[in-house]
């Protein structure tokens, strides 16, 4: 500023020589956006040369114009030169120009117009939008050509395209009267400003746009706040004749007018229960929801015509109390989607929350380029609310419940879902997420909830500690069936016939002998003995002359299922009780001295290092049925200090492990946990012959 002399400056403004004022208004738009270079401009006369060059100039000249202009009224400045003519030439300009430059200034300044009015004018009153209002209106195209540049491939000017739309809407909600704003918003929907801006969202110019789409993000927040406010009133034409509608499309009875004693005119909605609501007054029905929720379900039904009319003719048939109502489902969703994108904290310091943050981490947290698709989530929210209605069999009292699931089904697909997916992709997961997932997600998220109520009682810590205790508890049981012995078949002869064991042939084979096999008092030998028949008493230890020293061993294998056994059908392989099960079995490998060969007769005196030794085959079992080859090779496993595998053990482990949290749990008291006081059982009206409900913590006779 202070290389330039202001005084010559505006004199040259208005030179007859089109360099001149071109080179004086460029310097001019980088000095006027000083305060005290902008008061000094406007007391040396500049203001009425510059809004000359504004209405007459073109080119570069008329771009660098624009800019000097709109910086200065950014600075609350110069609004007395602010006439209709010149924003009739602007609107002009935005329409007619296709320089971009000259575009950028013109939506600049339209954008300050718009956000900061002029009071100092014939209409002292008039808001930014209706300063624009009658410019706009002989320019049809004014609209049309803002939306079209949203899409430019200029940032700067798609930025301020943008910004002057986001002016335009914040000022036709806060100020527009009547129904005005409404129809306003409407058109800019239709223009495809939605589709527009979603784009934006999703691509990678989302840094240099950040304010301005964040600044509609917000806006889009107003305007669904700002339609729940809204109360139903049947006097209002635009809520009888949606709500009209819905009677129609459900094949209902038409809403009718009639005259009550005053004279004054009321709607009575007949039928309106079959559409899924609780009461007969559309007005308190949707007193949660307000106008956004007439409009959700309004819009739903209108582009699920046909769906609807078939989904209305399956719940007809189905009795009473398990019809889905779809009326209160539709304004569920609503309410679900109003608190998902936190609609109530939609304030404008949002924009200036995340504009200053250049990680694109913190781009993709702050905006939600699904909320712009609002219509279409909640149509996709209620058809999964519908089908989960089906898929669970759920009745009327069971309306919270899928209510919740439709919940936490709207957090994990939407909720998750990154900046850039599609919104088809959403559609297609809330349609196939099925039941099951959405319960085991619920019961993780209660698991996470009742962790943050009752932490000393169920944390990680005391879970694992629990099942540690049950782990060693089942350990001792599987050593004490080691502990006992047990009986296992050597080998078994088949005859000729091929084919598997079964009911019709189970005659065909027959053990050769058995074997017994016990493990010693001390846990540190494996003794066992072959015998032609299986005793009724059981062999003493010191008969069993073989023995495996537990210290040779190196593992041991089975082909036992780790999941559980499934019940044989007539045909299929069975055991009997003097014939082993060929599928099962259970090897124990160990390492003998290099000179040894192979025989299983060991005592500790034989480990050695293992790098002397090779690893052969110390012992093989028969099991004869899934319990007893659960409780053989767990228990060797745990023997040995290894974890079980078999589905019985872990499901017994489990068992007690389960058990020992609900005695934990009977340390927790309704003070402990945010819930109402439970109403104790009483003596009065009851003798010596009572009972009491624990379940229901009543008493009775």
């Amino acid at each position: 500023m202070e290389s330039l002399n202001v005084s010559e400056l505006v004199q040259r403004l208005s030179s007859e020589e089109e360099s001149v004022r071109k080179m004086a208004v460029f310097k001019l738009q980088n000095a006027i956006g000083d305060p005290s270079f902008a008061d000094v401009f406007i007391q040396e006369g500049g203001m009425p040369k510059l809004r000359f060059l504004a209405l007459h100039s073109t080119g570069n000249t008329l771009a660098y114009c624009l800019t000097s202009l709109s910086r200065l009224l950014e600075l609350d400045k110069g609004w007395d030169h602010v006439t209709d003519d010149l924003i009739m030439r602007i609107v002009d300009l935005v329409v007619a120009q296709p320089l971009v430059n000259v575009n950028r200034g013109a939506m600049s300044v339209l954008a300050a117009i718009v956000g900061h009015p002029n009071r100092r004018t014939s209409q002292p009153n008039a808001t930014g939008f209706q300063r624009l209002k009658p410019a706009v209106e002989q320019q049809p195209q004014f609209l049309p050509m803002l939306v079209e540049k949203i899409a430019s491939a200029d940032h700067a000017l798609c930025a301020n395209a943008l910004q002057l739309i986001n002016s335009l809407m914040r000022d036709a909600i806060s100020n527009g009267g009547g129904f005005e704003w409404p129809r306003f918003i409407k058109q800019l929907q239709e223009l495809g400003v939605i589709k527009s801006v979603y784009g934006l969202m999703q691509s990678s110019a989302i840094q240099d746009l950040a304010q301005p789409l964040l600044e509609f993000q917000t806006l889009t927040k107003v305007l669904l706040r700002k339609w729940r406010d809204e109360k139903i009133e049947m006097e209002n034409p635009d809520h009888r004749r949606a709500i009209r509608g819905l009677q129609l499309a459900s094949n209902g009875e038409r809403i009718h007018s009639e005259t009550n004693s005053t004279g004054s005119r009321k709607m009575t909605v007949a039928n309106w229960k079959r559409l899924g609501f609780e009461t007969d007054s559309p007005a308190y029905d949707f007193e949660s929801t307000g106008y956004l929720g007439l409009m959700d379900l309004t819009d739903f039904i209108y582009k699920n015509e046909d769906g609807f009319q078939k989904l209305l003719l399956e719940q007809s048939v189905q009795p009473v109390e398990q019809r889905c109502p779809i009326g209160r489902a539709a304004m569920a969703v609503t309410l679900i989607l109003y608190e998902h994108f936190d609609v109530d904290k939609a304030d404008g310091g949002e924009a200036q929350k995340y504009v200053s943050l250049e990680s694109r981490t913190q781009f993709d947290k702050a905006f939600k380029p699904l909320l712009l698709h609002w219509p279409r989530l909640h149509a996709s929210g209620l058809l999964a609310f519908i089908r989960l209605w089906k898929a669970a069999g759920a009745e009327i009292e069971d309306f919270e419940k899928i209510e919740e699931l439709v919940r936490i089904l709207v957090e994990q697909v939407v909720g998750q879902a990154p900046r850039t997916r599609d919104i088809k992709e959403v559609e297609e997961e809330l349609a196939q997420f099925d039941l099951k997932r959405l319960r085991d997600l619920q019961m993780e998220l209660l698991e996470l909830t009742y962790e943050d109520a009752w932490g000393h009682h169920l944390s990680r810590q005391v879970r694992e500690e629990l099942n540690h205790e049950a782990l060693q508890f089942v350990k001792e049981q599987r050593i004490r069936c080691l502990l006992s012995g047990s009986w296992f078949p050597v080998s078994v002869n088949y005859s000729t016939d091929a084919g598997p064991v079964t009911n019709k042939s189970v005659n065909r084979g027959v053990a050769s002998g058995w074997r017994y096999v016990r493990l010693s008092h001390n846990r540190r030998f494996l003794h066992y003995a072959d015998f032609d028949t299986k005793t009724v008493a059981e062999p003493r230890l010191d008969a069993l002359y073989n023995k495996i020293d537990l210290s040779i061993i190196s593992s041991v294998v089975s082909n036992v299922s780790a999941s559980s056994p499934s019940t044989a059908s007539s045909d299929e392989t069975v055991t009997s009780p003097e014939l082993a099960s060929t599928s099962t079995k259970i090897t124990i490998h160990g390492y003998l001295p290099s000179e040894s060969h192979g025989h299983s007769r060991q005592t500790s005196e034989a480990s050695t290092s293992s790098h002397n030794h090779k690893e052969v085959v110390l012992l093989q079992l028969h099991p004869q049925s899934h319990t007893l080859a659960s409780e053989w090779l767990d228990g060797l496993l745990m023997l040995l200090n290894q974890q079980p595998i078999t589905a019985d053990t872990n499901k017994l482990v489990n068992l007690i492990s389960g058990y020992g949290l609900k005695i934990r749990l009977l340390n927790v008291r309704f003070e402990d946990v945010s819930m109402e006081e439970p109403v104790w059982p009483t003596r009065e009206g009851l003798d010596d012959d009572y009972y009491y409900d624990i379940g229901g913590m009543e008493a009775g006779v």
